[in-house]
C-alpha cells in the first residue's frame, strides 16, 4: 500500500512553454523537446504566511539555468482556465461515488477566483464535456448537479489524452487541469498510456491530482480479508449501480452469497488485481503531478476529500507567467543537453519556489 495521507507541493515548479513549432517529450523523464527560445514559466507566489504575494515584477526574481543567471523578461498575473476531469466508473469501485465527486468537484470551483474559467470532463464507459469554458460558476454548479452519471468502465488514459488535446488547442495561458480519479483504467491499454504520458509532459499544463486511492483501499482490505475466512462473498457493484438493475437481477445481487473455492480463488485474483491497479495508478498520479507543477492530494477520510481542494485552488490563484530567454541558445545545444531551471526571489518577505528539467533534443527538420 502506498504512504498514507496528502502529499502536498508547496513549492511550485516551473511549466514551461516554448512557442511557434512546438515541443514534444520522448518520456517522463526527459521532459521537453525545444525548438524556440523563450521559455514561460507559472512561478506561484507567496509571502511568508502562505498568503499570495501581489505585485511581483521582474525585478523581484531571478531565474537560474544551470547555473547562469537570467534576468525574467516579463511578469504577469493571467486569470486561470482550470479543467476539471472525474471519474465516474469502474465496475470495482466502492469509495469512488458519484456524490463524493460531486461535492469535492464543488469544493474547488467554490473556491476558485471568480474570473478563472473552468470546464468539466467526465468519463466512465464514454467520455464527455458537460460544461465548456465559463466563467458563471453557478453554470458550473448547475451541471454537477445534475448531469453526472456512472458507468461500469474506466476510461481513464484515453480521457486525459482528450483533456489534454482540449487544452493545448485552447489559445489560453495559465492552464491546469484537476482530475478526481483513483488512476485506474478498465482496458490498461500501454500504447494509449504510453502516448497520453508523452503529450501531457511535454505541455505546458499543472496537472492537479485528488486521488481515491487511500479511501479505495481501506474499502478494498477488508473485502478481501472477509473472504478469506469463508464469509459471504460481498457485492461486487455499489448500490447506486444495483439500484438501476431489474428486480430479478438486483435481487440475485443482493442475495447472501458463499462461493466456492474456486470461486473464491477467482474474486480474490480480481481483489489482488484491482489493489495492484490502484497502487500503480497512484504512482503515476503522484509523478505527473510532480513533473508539471501540479499538487497531489491523497485523502485519508471523506471528509478530507471535500475540505482539501482549496489548497489545489491557492496553488493556481497564485500564479504568474514568467518569461526569460536563455543565455545558451536551446537551438544550439547538443542533444540529450540537461539544463535544471529554478525561480529565487530576490525581495524582502516574497517566497518563491520554481523548478524544472530541460532536456534538448535535435531539432526536427
Amino acid at each position: 500500500m502506498i504512504r498514507k495521507g496528502k502529499i502536498r507541493f508547496s513549492a511550485a515548479l516551473a511549466v514551461l512553454m516554448f512557442l511557434a513549432i512546438g515541443a514534444v517529450a520522448q518520456d517522463p523523464d526527459e521532459i521537453e523537446k525545444v525548438f524556440t527560445e523563450e521559455v514561460k514559466l507559472n512561478v506561484s507566489a507567496f509571502d511568508k504566511d502562505g498568503k499570495f504575494f501581489a505585485g511581483v515584477t521582474a525585478d523581484d526574481l531571478v531565474i537560474t539555468e544551470s547555473g547562469r543567471l537570467h534576468q525574467p523578461t516579463s511578469v504577469r498575473r493571467i486569470p486561470a482556465n482550470v479543467l476539471i476531469v472525474m471519474d465516474t466508473g469502474g465496475e470495482m469501485r466502492r469509495a469512488k461515488r458519484i456524490d463524493q465527486t460531486r461535492k469535492t468537484a464543488l469544493s474547488l470551483v467554490n473556491s476558485l477566483l471568480p474570473e478563472d474559467s473552468v470546464a468539466l470532463i467526465q468519463y466512465n464507459d464514454k467520455i464527455e464535456f458537460i460544461s465548456e469554458w465559463t466563467e458563471k460558476k453557478d453554470e458550473i454548479r448547475e451541471a454537477l448537479n445534475k448531469r453526472l452519471n456512472f458507468g461500469k468502465r474506466s476510461l481513464f488514459y484515453e480521457a486525459v489524452q482528450t483533456a489534454t488535446d482540449f487544452l493545448q488547442k485552447t489559445p489560453l495561458e495559465n492552464r491546469h487541469l484537476v482530475l478526481i480519479t483513483d488512476g485506474t483504467d478498465s482496458f490498461d491499454d500501454g500504447t494509449k498510456r504510453a502516448a497520453m504520458i508523452k503529450d501531457l509532459i511535454a505541455s505546458n499544463i499543472s496537472v492537479h491530482v485528488i486521488s481515491y486511492t487511500f479511501l479505495e483501499q481501506k474499502e478494498l482490505a477488508p473485502v478481501a480479508g472477509r473472504l478469506r475466512k469463508g464469509e459471504p462473498k460481498p457485492n461486487r457493484y455499489p448500490d447506486e449501480v444495483i439500484n438501476t438493475l431489474p428486480n430479478g437481477v438486483r435481487d440475485t445481487l443482493r442475495a447472501p452469497r458463499l462461493g466456492s473455492i474456486s470461486t473464491d480463488r477467482e474474486f480474490l485474483g480480481k481483489m489482488k488485481e484491482r489493489a495492484d491497479a490502484l497502487e500503480n495508478g497512484a504512482n503515476f498520479l503522484f509523478n505527473i503531478a510532480k513533473d508539471t507543477n501540479g499538487e497531489f492530494l491523497l485523502p485519508e477520510t471523506t471528509d478530507e476529500m471535500l475540505e482539501k481542494p482549496p489548497r489545489i485552488s491557492r496553488m493556481i490563484d497564485s500564479s504568474y507567467v514568467v518569461t526569460y530567454t536563455p543565455k545558451n541558445p536551446l537551438n544550439d545545444s547538443i542533444p540529450g543537453d540537461v539544463r535544471e531551471v529554478t525561480v529565487t526571489s530576490k525581495r524582502d518577505g516574497l517566497e518563491v519556489f520554481a523548478k524544472r528539467k530541460i532536456i534538448t533534443q535535435t531539432k526536427e527538420k
